[in-house]
């Protein structure tokens, strides 16, 4: 059995159809909506890299490395600003997060 592009591109919608529900089913836990993010971004890296594969083109592997370097550096960036609001909330619910209005 061969996989090939429809096998990746399957995989792919599963992926990011797992990551818009996390968005949507749970808008209380931020460190899941973090997390449904980084499936989305994945699943968009997935996608370029089976069509650069497939296409012989090194471009859309080119475009998953930029894709990837702002994924880390989203989970880096969230997860600290996550740090401190639990340090001065003590509760990293989303409900919570609409006090912060200045």
């Amino acid at each position: 059995m061969n996989i090939g592009l429809s096998h990746f591109l399957s995989v792919s919608a599963i992926l990011f159809v797992l990551g818009v529900l996390g968005i949507f089913l749970n808008r209380k836990n931020i460190i899941v909506i973090l997390m449904s993010i980084e499936l989305i971004l994945l699943s968009v890296n997935l996608n370029f890299v089976a069509f650069s594969s497939a296409l012989q083109d090194l471009t859309g592997q080119i475009f998953a490395m930029f894709v990837l370097t702002v994924a880390a550096a989203e989970a880096a960036i969230g997860l600290a600003i996550l740090v401190i609001y639990f340090r001065n909330r003590s509760s990293i619910a989303v409900d919570d997060v609409s006090t912060l209005r200045g």
